[in-house]
């Protein structure tokens, strides 16, 4: 695709721990507009002009998705930059330690662009019971596909979100970063 113009986002794959040690990773579900409508995704978005870095552009989206302010976000690594494979983005996900959050957090999203905010326990989320496979069909491709997906709380998380979160979850898990 030589001479595709991508779109620049980022996003935070914010973790923390709660009151009994147990590590999660916070996850939004889009509204039902926008090219990733009704989508789990880990919060984030667009590059603005006015963003010095993608590193800006994860917090500011994670704090203006999740109601957080930027004093409550450490970012502790920077991950590769991943295109995703039909909407034309190339996205900087940043692993990041959620301060001043427990489990039942008062979230307050972005009515706008989060339709609910999903605080899951990594254990679960990594485990192989939660992995399975859908087909889907996109029009930019030439026909259904099988694709790799997670189930969240009755949802399906699939697509650059699952790309990115797979080789993250067992790192975390591991305890790589400072979570």
């Amino acid at each position: 695709m030589s001479g595709e113009v991508l779109r620049r986002a980022a996003v935070l794959v914010p973790f923390y721990r709660d009151v009994g040690g147990q590590l999660r990773v916070v996850l939004i579900r889009r509204t039902s507009r926008g090219r990733h409508a009704g989508q789990i995704a880990l919060p984030g978005g667009n590059c603005e002009p006015g963003d010095a870095s993608p590193r800006e552009t994860a917090v500011r989206e994670a704090c203006e998705e999740l109601g957080l302010v930027p004093d409550q976000i450490e970012v502790l690594a920077a991950l590769p930059a991943a295109r995703t494979a039909t909407s034309g983005y190339l996205v900087w996900p940043f692993v990041a330690r959620l301060h001043g959050v427990s489990e039942g957090y008062d979230w307050r999203p972005q009515p706008s662009e989060v339709a609910a905010v999903l605080d899951v326990p990594v254990a679960e989320l990594a485990s192989p019971d939660a992995a399975g496979t859908e087909e889907m069909s996109f029009p930019t491709w030439p026909g259904p596909r099988t694709v790799p997906v997670r189930y969240v709380e009755g949802q399906l998380l699939w697509g650059l979100t699952l790309r990115i979160l797979d080789p993250v979850l067992p790192r975390a898990l591991a305890g790589e970063w400072p979570v």
